[in-house]
């Protein structure tokens, strides 16, 4: 178990699937590839089976107190969180783990490729953290208000799945949409709703994210050159890439490498 009894826990699931016992009961809450929950065990850790291998997982742990400075009581998934809290009682932000968004990636990814040491480190660490949980307190949020209309059966959800892994294999030379849907096995509709109600993107605006957030870590590793990430990664040239990559970060690659 990723933290100590009494932290909240912040838990991404980022491949696999994994069931989080949840009481003495013997309650279990799934988390699947891309879903993320928030937990509250105040005295023991929870057992955790492993029922789809491999699994990634990312967490983020806070203190009690931390938790409670921090977080917004006019959200109602915290305020029943935070109830839960203070009566010692374990807790799950919410009762379906929501999907992660590609902000939530991005942030996850920038911790694990931090460029920063010693206080600096500490700092950008910190600030990260409370990062992720803004976005999954703003995730709830979405999460209530959006019934799921697309992905009705687990097989549609691993076919996206399958669908994002051979685009992230792919990035390079990407299939269409028609492709990708036939490559699938989904038809070309549901995979172009479907995946924008998992990933909260569209097929190729995510994509896209996805090249450039590699390109920014490739970068921040100052190994290879700006023209090889660019051709790497699909772009018709750097100067293409460099467009791109100052239209999202708002700097150009040079003043990363």
């Amino acid at each position: 178990w990723p933290g100590e009894p009494g932290e909240i826990i912040l838990l991404f699931c980022l491949q696999g699937k994994l069931n989080i016992r949840v009481n003495s009961l013997g309650e279990y809450q799934e988390l699947c590839d891309n879903q993320h929950t928030m937990c509250y065990f105040p005295e023991t850790a929870p057992k955790i089976h492993f029922s789809e291998l491999p699994v990634r997982w990312f967490s983020v742990q806070f203190s009690a107190k931390a938790f409670l400075s921090l977080s917004d009581s006019t959200n109602p998934a915290v305020k029943q969180f935070v109830g839960q809290l203070k009566s010692d009682n374990p807790a799950l932000f919410l009762p379906s783990p929501p999907a992660m968004d590609w902000a939530m990636h991005s942030c996850i990814q920038s911790l694990i490729n931090c460029p920063y040491r010693d206080s600096l480190k500490r700092m950008f660490v910190l600030s990260k953290a409370v990062e992720l949980l803004v976005l999954q307190i703003e995730s709830s949020g979405r999460a209530a208000g959006r019934p799921v209309t697309y992905v009705k059966k687990e097989y549609d959800r691993e076919r996206i799945l399958f669908a994002r892994d051979y685009l992230i294999r792919h990035m390079e030379n990407p299939p269409s949409l028609s492709e990708l849907s036939r490559l699938a096995g989904i038809n070309e509709f549901k995979l172009k709703n479907g995946f924008k109600e998992v990933f909260n993107q569209p097929v190729f605006a995510w994509l896209a994210d996805f090249r450039l957030e590699t390109a920014r870590n490739e970068l921040m590793k100052k190994s290879r050159t700006i023209t090889d990430i660019a051709f790497d990664l699909g772009y018709s040239s750097p100067q293409h890439f460099s467009s791109a990559f100052k239209k999202k970060y708002g700097v150009s690659p040079r003043e990363i490498a």
